[in-house]
């Protein structure tokens, strides 16, 4: 929603991945919050803390809001849960809409279709969500790179 938890979160793992497979020239990466609560912010910092002690550096990350332009720019726009799905739909062109998916359409070992938000909890949803978003980067990688070999 506001670009400081979920969603910075699954840029820098994926970003990380990508970058990791030699990737990097090929796949551009972007997260992107469906309201303005937090443009220009930083990631949370139990976000920032959370990655970093995985090894994921979130630091350079900044708050930005989804924009229509968006949708003709990537191939896949993701939302972390329906909520945002429903928003994503709203501002989304018709010619466009093949490019929704939930994030975790890519997991293959959660269960459920949303990634919770952990910002009223405490640590340990931010835990939660990088075994959740590690999850769908890697299904979500290999479903690039099976659409990059085809």
């Amino acid at each position: 929603m506001g670009n400081i938890c979920r969603s910075p979160t699954a840029e820098g793992v994926f970003r990380h991945r990508v970058r990791q497979a030699g990737l990097d020239d090929v796949i551009q990466i972007d997260s992107a919050g469906t309201h303005d609560y937090h443009v220009g912010n930083p990631p949370d910092r139990r976000a920032l803390q959370a990655a970093r002690e995985r090894g994921y550096d979130l630091s350079g990350l900044r708050g930005r809001q989804v924009s229509r332009s968006d949708f003709e720019r990537f191939d896949y726009v993701l939302a972390m849960d329906g909520e945002n799905m429903v928003n994503l739909e709203r501002i989304c062109p018709p010619d466009q809409r093949h490019k929704l998916s939930l994030f975790l359409d890519f997991s293959t070992h959660h269960a459920g279709r949303h990634v919770p938000d952990p910002y009223y909890g405490g640590q340990q949803g931010f835990d939660r969500v990088l075994d959740m978003v590690e999850d769908a980067a890697d299904g979500l990688l290999a479903h690039i790179r099976a659409r990059l070999e085809s």
